[in-house]
């Protein structure tokens, strides 16, 4: 079986790789670059050692390895997608159309259509049935990150290979210090894929600009204060609001009129609701037939933990019924759908504004 690896210098992907020279494999390891080193404004991306880590990698366990150089597609689709959607007021996640348009679109296109498996380094599993592959959850549910997946296609999901998916995140660390790994002890990533260390309101400042506009108490209309504009917000955001008398929430955006709706306290009600709009399904498994699903779990940003509640399909929208309460519901994000076992992503929706 052909495995291109896709090896980005960290803990997770590095460890891959050991992982599947014990199964027999012999992957080709591919280092994407999608930072921003050509933009002359954003110089601080890590990439140089990534790339020696990488090649540090295939040295040792004698792998093919070439760098493939794929920021002109990722700006021309992931970058820009990030850029449109705060333009239009709502929460862009550049990390799961990353996954659908780079690591498993423009790679697959160009590179990995030659192989039999694209491997990452991903906190995800998959398993066949008669039906085909289905995406499930990872061991270690702390660091599950199917969240990411919701959106790839069939076609992509057939492809995937996850050979840390059924370790816990420990067992990787220790896997790495006995490789001695240079990268053993590196933090796990927070940030967004592209941005390296660049702060995500200057990347976006940078792009837009400013547009001053008013922040008022959604409960009281009263004006409180000034941002510099409402694509730096997003609902559920608490800090770096600049306003005294806290803790407040970003609860509304009008983005017609350049107001930022805000609520005050710890737990405020206005930041809570039952009803998760959806844009269209998209069905990983395309075999499977969804139509009665009702019963679900789900998440609306990437977290350990699973919220349950009932999917609606109808003329009228579709939508989420959750059981409890959900905060900072955002439009622009994603609805990510899994089975009542926790087992299964069955699915995903953009958030929407209705």
């Amino acid at each position: 079986m052909k495995i291109a690896s896709l090896v980005s210098g960290g803990v997770d992907s590095s460890v891959s790789i050991p992982l599947l020279k014990e199964q027999g494999y012999d992957p080709h390891i591919f280092y994407i670059k999608i930072g921003m080193e050509d933009q002359s404004a954003f110089m601080d991306c890590p990439s140089e050692e990534d790339i020696e880590i990488t090649s540090w990698i295939a040295k040792k366990y004698n792998c093919r390895f070439d760098i493939v150089d794929l920021q002109k597609e990722y700006w021309s689709s992931v970058v820009k997608y990030t850029v449109e959607t705060v333009k239009k007021g709502l929460t862009p996640n550049p990390d799961i159309m990353c996954n659908l348009l780079i690591k498993f679109g423009a790679f697959k296109e160009k590179y990995g259509h030659e192989f039999d498996k694209i491997s990452t380094g991903h906190y995800a599993s998959n398993y066949q049935t008669d039906e085909g592959v289905f995406l499930s959850t990872a061991v270690d549910r702390m660091k599950d990150q199917t969240y990411f997946l919701g959106q790839i296609s069939y076609d992509q999901l057939e492809k995937t290979m996850f050979p840390i998916g059924h370790l816990p995140k420990a067992k990787v660390r220790e896997i790495a210090r006995d490789i001695r790994l240079p990268s053993a002890e590196r933090p796990d990533s927070q940030g967004i894929c592209f941005l390296g260390k660049i702060n995500y309101n200057d990347f976006i400042k940078a792009q837009i600009g400013e547009m001053p506009g008013e922040v008022r108490e959604l409960e009281t209309n009263k004006l409180l204060g000034e941002h510099k504009g409402f694509w730096f917000h997003t609902i559920g955001q608490r800090k770096g609001l600049g306003l005294g008398g806290g803790p407040w929430f970003v609860v509304k955006k009008d983005i017609v009129n350049n107001i930022i709706f805000v609520s005050n306290g710890y737990d405020p009600a206005s930041q809570y609701s039952n009803t998760i709009p959806l844009e269209d399904l998209h069905w990983l498994n395309i075999n499977h037939d969804y139509s009665s699903v009702s019963d679900i779990k789900f998440k609306i940003r990437h977290q350990p933990e699973f919220n349950k509640g009932k999917l609606v399909i109808d003329a009228e929208g579709n939508k989420i019924i959750s059981e409890k309460g959900i905060s900072g519901i955002a439009p622009g994000q994603f609805a990510v759908i899994y089975d009542m076992e926790e087992k299964t992503c069955i699915g995903s929706s953009a958030i929407s504004e209705r």
